[in-house]
Parts: C-alpha cells; structure tokens; sequence
C-alpha cells in the first residue's frame, strides 16, 4: 500500500464515528501522526483500532463549537508532533430534518453551531502553524445539501463552510496552503453511537426524513446512497498531496448530484 501520510501530521476532527473514523483509520494506515478530535469518548475505540494495526494516533477530546476547544486540538498536534501539516474538518451533521417553519430559534441555533462552527474555528485555530510553516492543507466536509430540503439551517451552514473553502484558498495560497472541500452525499452509515437527536420522531417527523431520503436518491445519477468509504477516498485524496494543484475547490460526492 502506498504511504501518501507517511512523515505528516494529520488532526482529524469528529474522528469517533462514520466519516470520520474512517478518515482518520484510512490516514493512520497510510503513515500518518494522527490527532483524534472529538467530544465522545467512543473516539477512543478508534485510537486502539490505530494503535492494534501498527499505526501512530493520540487523542484530544474537545469541543470544536468554541474557539478555545479548537485551539486545544492545535495544542495537543504542536505538542506531541510538533506540527500540523493537514486538517481534516469532518464535524456537522443535520440534527433535525423538517421544514424551516417548524424549526424555532433555538434550534436554528444549534445546527449553526453544530455544521458551521467547528469548522470555522478549526480553520482559524490551525491557521497561524500553517502560515507559521508556510505550508499546509485543509480539507473541509461540506454537504450535497446546500440545496436540499426540510434541513435549511443546516443547509445554511454547510452553505457557509463552502464560502470559507473557497475564501480561505484564495487568501492563503500566498503562505503554501491548500484549502479544499467534499461535499458529500446521502450515505449508508451504522446506526451513530450518539445521536445527533436522542429524542423519539413523531410521525410528521418521520416522514420528513423518509422525504429527504426520497430526494437524496431522485437526484443522484447513481439512483443510491453512497458507502462511507466513498467519501474517505475523496477526503483522503484531497488532503494528500496528490492534489497538490487543487485548491479553493468544492468537490460533490453524491452519485451526479451536484448540490
């Protein structure tokens, strides 16, 4: 297998579950010194799956919708590694799905917080290592559903990380540093280890989801939802420097839908 990580530091954020585990497994096999950030302690499970195959991982746990929290992951990488040479942004994700009349103010809220946040302040955390360096990569998760249904905030949000790739690119390919995004697409995952929403759906609720379902499959080309290593391939090849002449782009992972 070919070490496309091998002598990197890679932080891997929302590392303990889905795309991100399997980001952060996919980089670890591939060579990398891998910092595994999340707020779950099921992040590490994954560092003893790293360490079990031979690989190099240690462990932040933090808050990545606050400043301080994102620096603390930064923190942890200097320290231990003594640079950041690639940041994969993998938190976000909708906690609920329903028509933007039904969503109230706090929960607007929320999934700002929870989509758009952690990956502005990651950017913002890690920024002055990578100027500091004069090199670095940013790769940021962003979604299909920028144009999509019952999900506008996080839409919304996911709006706002594609906005950031392509700025951030365009401000610092003077300091060697790459900024590029995926936009994922519906994709078959395990049931999540923590909910994004641990309350029961009511059956409007229900079927607001099955109605996402129904335009996430309509819209793809591929007429299917999307397997996690779909997307970790299309992550890792962004964050590698296989794409060393890509930057400021937005790439869709979504069977043809182009968000």
């Amino acid at each position: 297998m070919s070490k496309r990580f091998e002598h990197k530091v890679v932080i891997v954020t929302g590392a303990a579950q889905g795309i991100g585990r399997g980001v952060a497994l996919q980089v670890a096999s591939e060579g990398a010194q891998v910092v595994l950030a999340d707020f779950s302690d099921y992040v590490d499970d994954v560092l003893t799956e790293i360490t079990h195959a031979g690989g190099q991982a240690v462990v932040m746990k933090a808050n990545l919708e606050t400043f301080s929290g994102a620096e603390s992951v930064v923190a942890k990488a200097v320290a231990t590694y003594g640079r950041v040479d690639v940041l994969i942004n993998n938190v976000g994700g909708a906690i609920w799905m329903k028509p933007f009349d039904a969503f109230s103010e706090d929960e607007i809220i929320k999934e700002v917080n929870r989509s758009l946040f952690p990956t502005l302040w990651c950017c913002r955390a890690v920024l002055p290592e990578m100027i500091k360096n004069q090199n670095g990569t940013i790769v940021n998760v962003s979604s299909i559903a920028t144009r999509g249904i019952h999900r506008v905030p996080y839409s919304a949000a996911k709006g706002g990380v594609n906005a950031l790739t392509a700025s951030l690119a365009f401000e610092h390919a003077k300091d060697g540093i790459r900024v590029n995004a995926v936009a994922t697409g519906g994709t078959q995952a395990p049931p999540r280890k923590v909910p994004r929403n641990a309350n029961p759906l009511t059956e409007d609720e229900k079927q607001w989801m099955q109605d996402v379902v129904d335009q996430t499959i309509d819209r793809s080309f591929m007429q299917r939802y999307g397997t996690i290593q779909e997307q970790v391939n299309a992550i890792v090849f962004l964050a590698s420097d296989e794409s060393s002449y890509m930057t400021g782009t937005v790439v869709p992972v979504g069977g043809g839908d182009q968000g």
